[in-house]
């Protein structure tokens, strides 16, 4: 039996913008190019995906490194790069509090593109993500958490639900963006902690009920808010590092 009505929705389907996305190597380049001569915390890394694409990493090591907490994995999100804004304050206050921070340059778009062509990249990020398990890893640390925000949230989620979820102890939710739930919450082994700010975006504040109730079953996990906080935690970014670290102190010592 033939169903070409069948067959032609499922090529449409294929060459919608859902599906054609690819990472923009040129725009990550032009990031690297650019922050790396500015680094003032750490060194830049180039790790190494499945496929031979080179990507930035930023590592900043505990000064003393064998005594670092744990290796933090930071991911920026929607179209910026390992060293933007609130990202650069988190890997580097985070790495003087004692942990060992590797900020990752995560998959890109065209600077006009929407959000909703970005779930075609999570599987390049969660390749991504799993490099920079492993290089920390190789670095002797015994812990490995994730900080994410937004659109790199959901980058997290994807690779926590696809197999991802046994290689890290514990993930921060920054501001994570899309979906009224986690995906697939069920297999998260680890504590979630879901930090937003009181300002934030309409569709993060709308679904965080949906969210605290998707992690209450994860032991050790928990949801809060900051105050006066917006999306981008403008002039509140020393407050999110505070609660951050009293949460790995926690669930990674």
């Amino acid at each position: 039996m033939k169903f070409p009505k069948l067959r032609k929705y499922l090529f449409l389907l294929w060459c919608s913008p859902a599906f054609a996305q690819t990472p923009d190597y040129a725009r990550e380049k032009r990031w690297a190019d650019e922050i790396t001569p500015a680094i003032l915390v750490g060194d830049a890394a180039y790790l190494t995906q499945k496929s031979g694409h080179k990507f930035l990493a930023i590592h900043a090591p505990n000064p003393s490194a064998s005594k670092a907490r744990a290796g933090v994995i930071v991911v920026h999100g929607m179209g910026v790069h390992p060293d933007w804004n609130l990202i650069n304050v988190l890997r580097s206050q985070l790495a003087e509090q004692g942990y060992a921070t590797l900020s990752v340059q995560m998959p890109v778009l065209a600077a006009d593109a929407k959000g909703e062509q970005y779930p075609a990249l999570f599987p390049d990020a969660a390749g991504r993500l799993q490099a920079a398990v492993t290089f920390l890893r190789d670095q002797g640390h015994r812990k490995i958490a994730i900080v994410s925000h937004s659109m790199g949230a959901r980058m997290v989620n994807h690779f926590i639900a696809t197999g991802g979820a046994s290689a890290i102890d514990a993930w921060v939710s920054v501001g994570i963006v899309g979906p009224s739930v986690y995906l697939q919450p069920e297999r998260f082994k680890s504590p979630v902690l879901d930090i937003y700010g009181d300002k934030d975006f309409p569709v993060v504040l709308q679904h965080a009920a949906a969210r605290a109730a998707a992690i209450k079953r994860v032991r050790g996990s928990g949801q809060m808010s900051i105050a006066g906080a917006d999306h981008y935690f403008n002039g509140s970014e020393t407050e999110l590092v505070r609660h951050v670290k009293r949460f790995l102190d926690n669930v990674t010592r």
